[in-house]
């Protein structure tokens, strides 16, 4: 079977992580919030299948380095793969301005990097994949694909309906868009708990669907996820969370 990326980075995407469209049978929203979401450290356990089970156990973190400077890190790793994802960002007006996302991976020995820096005076956005670095033309609220999962908790958070996002991936600038589907009670390690179901909308047609479900109580935090597409399926489960 030939080598594939292990598609890890969609815990954070969400990962992957969420548009929302309300429903008569869906709840209000709550009077809006007014802060960013808090420090925490959180552990999941991912289970890849395709042909074999792989199982693997994930780490996210959510930091403050000074002021206005945040840095969101997840990391995974297993005897024949590994993936580190960091993003570093500011927060202007609820929401988030990337500074820096990095990406490092290897599976069955092949290592994969990437760094895009961005530049919010010229609205470049400086890809460096295979040391081959190049600038790309960005619009203001561009992402990078692991910050995105904190803005869709973020927009939960202020009680927002619309979930369209434009995110620097690959070297193109590419627009993912969510739907809020509804309430439901989901078992996990950290008890039952009430979360909000979304999924991701603008890659159904190409048979792929991405469920993810995010706690109010536990400030949104992502608690759940589930991707499949070709016979091929991603979960993640919440094991346990610490705040910082």
């Amino acid at each position: 079977m030939r080598a594939r990326k292990i598609p890890m980075y969609l815990v954070a995407i969400f990962m992957s992580v969420l548009m929302l469209s309300l429903s008569s049978t869906k709840v209000s929203a709550a009077a809006p919030q007014t802060t960013f979401l808090k420090p925490y450290s959180a552990v999941y356990s991912t289970i890849w299948k395709k042909g074999i089970s792989l199982k693997v156990e994930g780490k996210q973190t959510l930091s403050k380095q000074s002021d206005n400077l945040w840095r969101f890190v997840f990391s995974a790793d297993s005897m024949i793969a590994s993936l580190n994802e960091s993003s570093t960002f500011q927060v202007k007006d609820h929401q988030i301005i990337p500074q820096k996302y990095e990406y490092k991976s290897t599976v069955l020995g092949k290592k994969r990097t990437a760094t895009l820096t961005f530049d919010w005076d010229k609205n470049l956005v400086r890809n460096d994949v295979k040391d081959k670095p190049w600038n790309l033309a960005i619009n203001p609220k561009t992402l990078d694909k692991l910050s995105i999962q904190l803005q869709v908790r973020q927009d939960l958070k202020l009680g927002k309906n619309e979930f369209d996002y434009q995110i620097a991936d690959g070297g193109y600038i590419k627009n993912w868009r969510f739907e809020r589907d509804q309430m439901e009670t989901i078992k996990t390690k950290l008890g039952r708990l009430s979360a909000i179901k979304i999924i991701r909308t603008d890659n159904l047609d190409k048979g792929k669907k991405t469920s993810f479900w995010f706690v109010p109580k536990l400030d949104y935090l992502l608690v759940k996820l589930e991707h499949k597409e070709d016979g091929e399926s991603y979960y993640l489960d919440i094991d346990s969370i610490k705040l910082l």
